[in-house]
C-alpha cells in the first residue's frame, strides 16, 4: 500500500497504483445492482491511461493552475475527468449540474463565474443540454469529453508534480445558509483526509467504498471517490436518483458489491426505514458493512435505533452504525465513532435551550456523539464573545489542525471571519481557528452537533433547533413520513420581539380539506406536547416545494425569506398571509 503521509501529492499515488496493481478494478459504475451484466469496470491501468490522455487534451487549451469545470454524474468519465485535471495541474471544480430549475442554474453560474474557469468536462450523455447552458451563459470556454478507454499515447507524457501545499482543488459549500464558497483543498489535504479516514474508519482488506452521494458533495467526492482510490481500494457508485426512486437499491449496492463503507445523511437512513418492505429485508446481507456512516445533517438517535432494529434480520449489528461529523472546510473529516454502539446522552431539554447539556431527569432530547476529533483540535467557544466555554457548554464548534482547509477561492472577507480566528480569554492562544457555523458540546472528549447557528431560533426567550421538531412531525405522523419540512421563526411586525414560530411541511399526497385540517391540528399537539411550544402558523405544502441544497440540505433561510414575503402556495395553511391578498388565510383553509 502506498505511504499517503510521506507522499507529496496525489498523481505520485494514483501512478504507483497503476504500476504495482494496474489490474485491479478500481471503479465500478452500477446502474442497477440487481443486474451485475450493467455494471461498468475500470482498472487503476485504464485510469492512468484515460488520465493521461485527458491531461493532454486539457493543456491544448489551458495552463497548470487554470480551474476546469467538472459537469458530470457519478460516472467513470467523472473519475478520468478528475484524475486527468491532477494530471495536468489544472484545478477540478465539481458541480451539480445546472438543471431546469433557477436556483440550480443561479448556483452552477456563481461557481463558473467565481472560478473563472478555462475550461468544461462533461460526459457524452450530458453535452448538448451543457453546450446549450454554455451558449445561454456566454462561456466561451471548450467544452471537453473525456475518453474512458483510449489508446495509449504515442508521446511520452510526464503528469505534473504538484507541491504537497499546491491547490489540488476547489470544493464549493453546498449553500444551506448563504451562497457557495470555494474552499481551497490542497495536495496534503486530500492525503491527509484519505489517511485519516483509512485510519479510523478501517474496512476489511478487499472490500470496496462506495454508495449514491453526488461527486460535487464533498461526502461523495472525498469519501466515496477520492478516499478508496488513493489508499488502493476499489468504489463502487451509483446515481442519487436510483437511490431516492428506490431506497433499497442502496442496500443491495453494499451487498452486492461487498461495500465496507457508505455513508449518507439521516434523511437516507429516514427513508430506508419509510420505503424498504420489511419481506423483502431477509434477502440483504448487511453484516459486511463495518461503517455504515451517518454524517452531513444532525444524526438522530431513534433513526439510528429503529434502523438497526429493523435491518437485523439482514445480519446488521448496532455498532456497525457509525455517527460522524465532517466539512468541506476541513476537506472532510472532523469526528468519528468506530466499532462501537453509538454512544447517545439523554439530556434535559429546558437545559439544553438555555445552552447547557444536562443529564435528563424524565422525558428529554437525545444527542448522539460523532466520536473524537481526529487529526484536529476542537473548542466550544462563545459565538458572539469568541470565549472559550467549558465542558458541557452548548457553543460554536471552532477546529484547528492541518486537515483544515487553505481558505476561501479569491474570498479574503469569508477567510478572514472564517479561518484564524483566536480563542478571546485565552492569553497564550497562537490562533488559526475555523469557525464552523455549528453549534455543539463536548463531553469526555466527544463531539455532540446540536446544529447551525444561522438555523438555530430563539422562540420566546428559548433557543429551538428546527432539524428536532422537523424530525418528531415525521415520526409521529404517517402522512409526513418520506417527506420533508422546514421550521422556522418569522416576525410578525416591528413590534414582535417573542419570535413566531412557523412550521412548514411537505404532505405524502394530497387530500380533502378536512383530513388536511385534521393533520394541521395533530401537528400543532405535537409540537405543544414534545417542546412546549404553540406553533403560531402551519402550512401543508406539495412535494418538492420545501428548498433543499443540491446536496439534499434544507434551506431555512430560503423557506424563512418566501414565508415572510408571502410567496408560498401551500395546500392548507392558517396564519400566513400569501402574496398580492389583503389578509391572513384563516384559521384552516386554502389560498
Amino acid at each position: 500500500m502506498a505511504d499517503l503521509s510521506g507522499a507529496s501529492n496525489v498523481v505520485e499515488i494514483f501512478t504507483e497504483h497503476a504500476r504495482t496493481r494496474g489490474d485491479y478494478r478500481a471503479v465500478a459504475i452500477v446502474p442497477d445492482p440487481t443486474d451485475l451484466t450493467t455494471t461498468q469496470w475500470v482498472t487503476y491501468d485504464q485510469l492512468d491511461r484515460a488520465a493521461r490522455n485527458c491531461a493532454v487534451d486539457l493543456l491544448r487549451s489551458c495552463r497548470p493552475g487554470d480551474r476546469a469545470l467538472l459537469l458530470l454524474p457519478n460516472s467513470a468519465e467523472f473519475v478520468v475527468a478528475l484524475l486527468g485535471c491532477f494530471y495536468a495541474g489544472l484545478v477540478p471544480v465539481p458541480s451539480s449540474m445546472p438543471g431546469r430549475y433557477k436556483q440550480d442554474q443561479h448556483r452552477v453560474r456563481g461557481i463558473a463565474r467565481d472560478a473563472a474557469i478555462g475550461v468544461v468536462l462533461t460526459g457524452p450523455d450530458e453535452l448538448n443540454d451543457v453546450l446549450t447552458w454554455a451558449g445561454a451563459e456566454h462561456l466561451d470556454v471548450p467544452v471537453l469529453v473525456p475518453d474512458v478507454d483510449p489508446e495509449r499515447l504515442t508521446q511520452p507524457f510526464t503528469p505534473y508534480a504538484a507541491h504537497p501545499r499546491e491547490l489540488a482543488l476547489l470544493q464549493y459549500t453546498s449553500g444551506s445558509t448563504n451562497d457557495p464558497k470555494g474552499a481551497q483543498v490542497t495536495q496534503r489535504n486530500l492525503l491527509l483526509n484519505a489517511h485519516a479516514i483509512d485510519t479510523y474508519l478501517p474496512v476489511r482488506e478487499g472490500q470496496r467504498y462506495g454508495g449514491w452521494i453526488p461527486n460535487y458533495h464533498d461526502m461523495g467526492l472525498m469519501g466515496h471517490i477520492l478516499t478508496p482510490l488513493l489508499t488502493g481500494r476499489g468504489t463502487a457508485l451509483m446515481s442519487p436518483a436510483a437511490f431516492l426512486r428506490r431506497p433499497r437499491a442502496w442496500l443491495e449496492l453494499v451487498d452486492r458489491f461487498d461495500i465496507g463503507l457508505s455513508a449518507a445523511p439521516n434523511f437516507a437512513y429516514e427513508l430506508c426505514l419509510n420505503r424498504v418492505p420489511e419481506d423483502s429485508i431477509a434477502g440483504l446481507d448487511l453484516s459486511r458493512w463495518s461503517q455504515a456512516i451517518s454524517g452531513s445533517e444532525p444524526v438522530k438517535a431513534s433513526v439510528l435505533a429503529e434502523f438497526s432494529k429493523r435491518f437485523a434480520p439482514a445480519g446488521l449489528r448496532p455498532e456497525q452504525l457509525t455517527p460522524c461529523y465532517g466539512m468541506a472546510e476541513t476537506t472532510l473529516m472532523i469526528s468519528t465513532t468506530s466499532g462501537r454502539v453509538p454512544r447517545v446522552l439523554g439530556v434535559d431539554a429546558d437545559a439544553l435551550a438555555a445552552g447547557r447539556v444536562e443529564a435528563a431527569d424524565g422525558t428529554g432530547r437525545t444527542l448522539v456523539s460523532c466520536g473524537e476529533p481526529r487529526h484536529l483540535e476542537a473548542r466550544i467557544v462563545d459565538p458572539a464573545t469568541g470565549d472559550a466555554l467549558p465542558e458541557g457548554s452548548v457553543g460554536e464548534i471552532w477546529l484547528r489542525g492541518e486537515l483544515v482547509v487553505d481558505g476561501y477561492w479569491r474570498n479574503p472577507g469569508a477567510t478572514a471571519a472564517t479561518f484564524g480566528n483566536r480563542v478571546a480569554n485565552t492569553l497564550d492562544d497562537e490562533g488559526g481557528w475555523l469557525r464552523t457555523g455549528d453549534l455543539g458540546a463536548l463531553a469526555d472528549g466527544e463531539l455532540f452537533v446540536t446544529g447551525r447557528i444561522k438555523e438555530m431560533m430563539i422562540v420566546r426567550g428559548r433557543n429551538i433547533y428546527p432539524h428536532d421538531i422537523e424530525h418528531e412531525l415525521r415520526r409521529q405522523h404517517e402522512e409526513l413520513r418520506d417527506t420533508v419540512g422546514s421550521v422556522v421563526s418569522a416576525s410578525a411586525g416591528a413590534d414582535d420581539t417573542e419570535g413566531r414560530l412557523v412550521v412548514i411541511h411537505e404532505v405524502r399526497r394530497r387530500a380533502q380539506d378536512e383530513a388536511l385540517a385534521g393533520l394541521a391540528a395533530r401537528m400543532r399537539t405535537t409540537v405543544a406536547r414534545e417542546f412546549g411550544l404553540r406553533a403560531d402558523a402551519v402550512l401543508l405544502m406539495r412535494r418538492g416545494t420545501v428548498r433543499r441544497t443540491t446536496s439534499g440540505k434544507i434551506q431555512r433561510g430560503a423557506m424563512r425569506t418566501l414565508y415572510a414575503t408571502g410567496e408560498l402556495e401551500p395546500l392548507w395553511a392558517d396564519g400566513y398571509t400569501p402574496a398580492g391578498t389583503a389578509g391572513p388565510i384563516p384559521a384552516g383553509g386554502r389560498p
